[in-house]
């Protein structure tokens, strides 16, 4: 059982690492096409239905790119397709989250001081949440307030505020700002699933069969194509900050998710109207200063983070009863403590890591795999060792841990 931990946890990071490649993948070649489009340029000796070009060097090259509003007046020999940067990412994403939330869904997934609900139920929300929010989203921009760009970013703002609050009415903070990025991130893959490779295989079977294709799918495309490029930062900021929980796990986290979809906004509007050479709006950066300051202070006040949860599962109370528990609580107590307290002593360090509190024997039996993985099988913890833990000491930890999983 203790080495099914270990191989989980080596799944886990591999699962992770492929989400983060494929990620960078899907962000860059986002970003490139929207620089680019954004930086064409207009010439008289354009070829017919080409909309604009740009020269680029790179690697010791030039490159000489063209686009074409709808589409060129044959279909090239050779076409590359962007679509599975987008596609693996959300795949990886979601393996991701099934592997870390709903495997460890009571300790990651439910907070039982929010929501008392069970596994499964937890879990049917979480896919219900994802599901929905696709098709509201589709739905909205296929309505009559879809023709009125700045109407509808209103209008999906306030959605995702209310997701953000939704989700910390139901999930524990570091799950709830963990789905609103995989809300967040399934409205954009989808984008590109259902509407945007769609409509560009239209275009495509147009050209073969000899017709002109129809501007519209271009017109529709490049609608959520936009709303992907201001929504990916967000996205990167919800991934990240599960390694923080100031930012998930006090009052007004909802609150803070709101300015970081603002700051998404601020940022991308000084890159995107850089690249269209309208000058360079600094005062966007100002604006993000001052939202990330006001999300500072609102991470401090008050000082509330992730209370114990309202009783033991029964994967945990086994841990508990241990013979080795008493033995190990006075260790973590003693070599961990200076960190895990709701009010750590030690210089620095003014929240928990991660939200991890060792307080109370709950806390601890509820945080078993990671004690044993962090400072049993491996030397993480404690960082450098600092509090002296000894070789002993750490095969109490792994004897505690792996005779509770052989007895499960």
């Amino acid at each position: 059982m203790y080495e099914y931990a270990i191989a989980w946890e080596w799944l886990t990071f591999a699962v992770r690492w492929l989400h983060v490649i494929t990620a960078i993948a899907w962000i860059g070649s986002s970003f490139y096409f929207i620089a680019l489009d954004l930086g064409l340029v207009k010439r008289p000796h354009l070829p017919p239905g080409a909309y604009g070009e740009e020269w680029q060097v790179h690697g010791g090259g030039f490159y000489h790119i063209q686009k074409y509003l709808v589409a060129p007046a044959s279909m090239p020999e050779h076409l590359t397709w962007f679509k599975w940067e987008s596609y693996m990412t959300w795949l990886s994403g979601f393996a991701l989250l099934c592997l870390v939330y709903y495997g460890g869904a009571d300790l990651f997934l439910i907070d039982r001081n929010v929501l008392d609900v069970s596994t499964p139920v937890a879990i049917l929300i979480s896919l219900a949440s994802l599901g929905l929010g696709w098709i509201l989203y589709d739905l909205l921009c296929k309505s009559p307030l879809g023709k009125n760009t700045w109407g509808l970013m209103i209008v999906l703002y306030f959605i995702l505020v209310a997701m953000a609050w939704g989700y910390t009415q139901v999930f524990t903070g570091r799950a709830a700002f963990l789905h609103l990025g995989a809300f967040t991130a399934t409205i954009m893959s989808a984008n590109v699933f259902f509407i945007i490779m769609p409509n560009q295989r239209v275009v495509v079977a147009d050209l073969i069969a000899g017709r002109i294709p129809d501007p519209k799918y271009g017109v529709i495309a490049k609608q959520r194509s936009t709303h992907n490029n201001y929504l990916t930062l967000p996205v990167i900021f919800f991934m990240l900050s599960n390694h923080y929980p100031l930012a998930f796990a006090t009052a007004f986290n909802w609150i803070i998710a709101a300015l970081v979809f603002l700051m998404g906004v601020t940022i991308r509007h000084w890159f995107n109207t850089t690249h269209a050479r309208k000058g360079k709006p600094t005062w966007t950066w100002l604006v993000t200063a001052l939202l990330f300051v006001l999300i500072m202070w609102l991470s401090t006040v008050p000082k509330v983070l992730t209370g114990e949860s309202a009783g033991l599962a029964p994967s945990a109370q086994r841990f508990a009863s241990n013979d080795h528990f008493p033995a190990v609580r006075d260790l973590v107590s003693t070599r961990c403590s200076m960190c895990h307290a709701a009010e750590p002593v030690w210089e620095g360090v003014r929240a928990a890591p991660k939200d991890v509190i060792f307080e109370s024997d709950s806390a601890i039996a509820l945080h078993a795999r990671e004690i044993y993985l962090q400072a049993g099988r491996s030397h993480a913890m404690p960082p450098g060792n600092v509090t002296g833990m000894t070789k002993q000491e750490r095969a109490l930890i792994t004897a505690w841990f792996e005779t509770s999983a052989e007895g499960s």
